[in-house]
């Protein structure tokens, strides 16, 4: 079992959302643009349109290895939706429609408790209200033996690397500057918290880094 972030977007000038997220810019304002790599993609069309067709290449090959082995899923609240502070009611199910792509249970970290959520394909919502290392203990107990992957979005990815608890990230670079935004990296020495990249992968439209704790 693994603990990981993939297909998670960066910016050559290190920002993993814009600024602003809401309903309109749900991965902040031009935060869009670092995922246009992932877009074209199979995968993409598959998991989150239900669509057929898509490009096949190197990009296709790398968000394909990111629902390998998958038993979990954990998010952030902003990852869920742009509800802010106590949930007014239970309406909001999330930005994919009545059948998520995770199709395996997904915990999301919140501070207003809400009831599990069971959607369409498999996948059911669970609300965590006491932390970080709570929800990996029950992705880890749901996944089974498989991996949990932690989907984002930034704040949550830097909570669980300055715990170091995650095993493996895989950042799809793409040369684009959005100026300012959410930095991944930004006050964190990551190769004092243990972590290195160790393989890099071109594709059509971004540059696949893996980094692992060591």
């Amino acid at each position: 079992m693994k603990v990981r972030v993939h297909t998670f977007g960066m910016s050559l000038d290190g920002f993993s959302a814009g600024t602003n997220q809401d309903l309109q810019h749900p991965l902040g304002v031009r935060g869009e643009e670092m995922m246009q790599w992932f877009f074209p993609t199979r995968m993409f069309r598959k998991t989150v349109l239900h669509l057929e067709g898509g490009e096949t290449g190197v990009d296709n090959a790398m968000a394909e290895r990111g629902f390998e082995n998958l038993g979990a899923w954990i998010l952030g609240r902003n990852m869920f939706g742009p509800v802010r502070g106590p949930w007014p009611d239970e309406s909001w199910k999330g930005w994919w429609g009545e059948e998520p792509p995770y199709h395996v249970p997904v915990f999301v970290l919140t501070h207003h408790a809400r009831k599990p959520l069971e959607m369409k394909g498999g996948t059911v919502f669970h609300f965590v209200t006491d932390g970080i290392e709570s929800a990996l203990a029950q992705a880890k107990a749901a996944a089974k033996g498989r991996d949990v992957r932690i989907g984002g979005g930034v704040s949550t990815v830097r909570q669980y690397l300055e715990a170091r608890l995650i095993d493996e990230m895989h950042l799809a670079v793409s040369p684009v500057m959005l100026g300012t935004g959410e930095a991944l990296f930004r006050d964190l020495d990551v190769s004092a918290l243990g972590y290195a990249s160790d393989e890099s992968v071109a594709g059509e439209r971004a540059t696949h880094f893996f980094v692992r704790r060591r």
